[in-house]
């Protein structure tokens, strides 16, 4: 398994541990890592010309960064860090594509 599909799934799983009842430095800790991921993320998708995953790993580090808060409610976080867990954990088993 190659980094960024460990990236992509510890991402997940930290998304999905926010569901739990955590101290706020948790929550903060999260935020901090899923920026510094989206953005790894978001480099290597751009290197491979994936524009539309770069661009969604771009807002996803603007929404997750712990600097500048987006407060959306708790409710709102926890479906906002589900679907994006899904989404992750999605992407980070896809399988490979065939090439004719």
């Amino acid at each position: 398994m190659n980094f960024s599909k460990l990236l992509k799934l510890g991402i997940a799983l930290m998304l999905l541990a926010c569901l739990l009842d955590m101290p706020y430095g948790f929550y903060q800790f999260v935020r901090f890592l899923s920026t510094i991921g989206f953005g790894y993320l978001a480099y290597e998708a751009n290197s491979d010309h994936r524009n539309n995953e770069t661009i969604l790993y771009v807002i996803l580090g603007l929404l997750f960064q712990p600097f500048l808060k987006v407060s959306l409610g708790r409710e709102l976080w926890n479906i906002v860090d589900v679907g994006v867990a899904i989404y992750l954990i999605a992407k980070a088993i896809n399988f490979k594509k065939y090439k004719k």
